[in-house]
């Protein structure tokens, strides 16, 4: 057993004075005024000096292998202008000659048997972060060849729904002769978890790494939404040690069955993870996303008009939702189902009305004026991502002009009575509840005037949104916390996403100390 731990001294915000926090076995224990109680003789003291506690707190949408491996990755986030802009970087990378950043990240040894991999080949240079929404001119493969010569290119997009490939890579994934090159939904989807499975202690060695940083920003848990066998994954994780987060997997359709037979239910501890480790929601994806056009709506994408998916892609139909939502209901599992258009949302809020039993809506970025107040009704969660309103507001004022006083409406949602829980959708967006908080308390970044400041919402909102529900920390709360050197309450936007996080307590133990708490360790 180890040491209690007594923090002195903080403050909480929205209110007066300091006080001292007792955790112990895992639990908070007691919260009093400083300096009333001497210090209990078997813990350890960290004074705090007048900083804040916040609860732990909890990214709601992630997939986490992926974020771990953008580090291996070249970033072309800031080289999307046009397709221009993107072939020049990919000539400049492949000119340099080394494999940089994207080298290899497993792809050789993770083909599926799809195509032989050449030992003397140069690395596949894998990219992420393309937003082509906006390019005036359409992605083409042979001008991606033109500059890429016989190294397989594998470019994935900012929101993950497409990856542009060139010949190279087309072949090497038994795609060959594909007209463009640019795959989308399922077919990017296929793409990308093989460029995902790299080795085990490979991707295991760079989840470790992505959870600590993940602790430095106050992150205690997370819902790894990644498409695999999420359970197996982490438990393989822990049980090597990674102690730093905790984990709800979600589960996909191509691992029901097995769920279902291992009669697992959503919020079951798995036995021997030391309580890190729960089953989360059942994910379907229903439609796609707005940059890569295939977000399900009601209206059609401008200069597309009567061409095939000019409203975007429903790749579920109602009927089979349906069904499996009540196959997933029934044996245990709380739903959560992807809908960005509106009418896709819709669908889905159909759906979960039929069923009767509540579950999550993951992103709900465009919502028709009359559904809002249908998610409250029908016990279903808004699981949203504002810092996507910031990275899509162009793309959105283009391809849902006059529509988006409803897109990423996060005020409207919880002014209809939703529930709203806050996540990023890493690797779309950092995994960094500051920067989620900012986005959805300021509407804006890079000075920006604020998009759409009548769907903001309170400071207040937005850490409860991603601290479970929890405003305040609690006696009896498990001892998940954080130490923040300024008051999330009364700080501005950027504040917000810079907020310096001087310490984070997982069930009492601590995962993240700025170098003044050290001593603590």
């Amino acid at each position: 057993m180890t040491d209690d731990i007594f923090l002195q001294g903080g403050r909480m915000p929205g209110h007066e004075g300091t006080f001292d926090v007792l955790l112990a076995d895992g639990r908070i224990r007691a919260i009093v005024p400083n300096g009333i109680v001497s210090t209990p003789s078997r813990s350890r003291v960290l004074a705090l000096d007048g900083r804040f506690f916040v609860p732990g707190l909890w990214d709601n949408h992630v997939h986490f292998t992926q974020w771990a491996a953008q580090g291996r990755r070249h970033d072309f986030s800031g080289s999307t202008a046009s397709a221009g802009d993107v072939l020049a970087r990919v000539a400049s990378i492949v000119s340099g000659g080394g494999a940089g950043p994207g080298a290899g990240a497993g792809l050789g040894s993770a083909t599926g048997g799809v195509g032989a991999s050449d030992d003397s080949a140069p690395a596949p240079l894998i990219g992420f972060g393309l937003r082509d929404g906006l390019w005036e001119s359409p992605l083409d493969r042979a001008a991606l060849d033109a500059v890429a010569g016989a190294r397989q290119v594998i470019l994935i997009s900012g929101d993950l729904h497409c990856c542009w490939l060139n010949s190279a890579a087309l072949a090497h994934f038994g795609l060959a002769g594909h007209p463009t090159g640019l795959l989308r939904e399922d077919d990017c989807f296929r793409v990308t978890g093989l460029v995902n499975d790299v080795s085990a202690e490979a991707g295991d060695a760079l989840a470790a790494e992505a959870a600590r940083v993940a602790a430095s920003r106050g992150v205690v848990g997370i819902v790894d939404l990644e498409m695999a066998d999420n359970l197996a994954v982490w438990r393989r994780r822990i049980a090597a040690g990674q102690r730093d987060l905790r984990v709800a997997v979600g589960i996909y359709t191509a691992h029901l069955d097995q769920a279902i037979e291992a009669r697992l239910r959503t919020g079951d501890i798995i036995p021997k993870t030391g309580g890190l480790l729960t089953v989360g929601p059942f994910k379907v994806i229903t439609d796609g996303s707005l940059n890569t056009r295939t977000a399900y709506c009601y209206d059609e994408y401008p200069g597309l008009e009567g061409q095939p998916g000019s409203y975007g892609m429903l790749t579920v139909v109602p009927d089979d939702l349906l069904a499996l939502l009540e196959r997933a209901t029934a044996a245990g599992l709380v739903p959560a189902v992807h809908a960005i258009g509106d009418h896709a949302n819709a669908l889905a809020l159909d759906a979960f009305e039929r069923l009767g039993s509540g579950g999550r809506i993951e992103h709900a970025q465009l919502v028709a004026g009359a559904d809002f107040a249908r998610f409250a009704a029908a016990g279903v969660t808004a699981s949203v991502q504002p810092e996507h309103a910031m990275d899509d507001r162009d793309v959105a004022d283009h391809y849902w002009e006059g529509r988006t006083d409803r897109a990423f409406a996060l005020a409207s949602l919880r002014a209809s009575g939703a529930l709203l829980v806050l996540g990023s959708d890493a690797p779309v967006a950092p995994l960094d509840p500051w920067v989620t908080m900012a986005a959805a308390v300021g509407r804006s970044r890079d000075g920006r005037t604020p998009w759409h400041p009548e769907q903001r919402i309170a400071a207040a909102d937005a850490v409860a949104a991603s601290a479970n529900g929890n405003p305040l920390i609690g006696v009896g709360m498990p001892a998940d916390l954080v130490v923040t050197d300024l008051d999330p309450l009364a700080s501005d936007p950027d504040e917000l996403r810079g907020m310096p996080v001087s310490a984070t307590f997982l069930a009492g133990r601590p995962t993240h100390l700025a170098p003044w708490a050290t001593a603590l360790a």
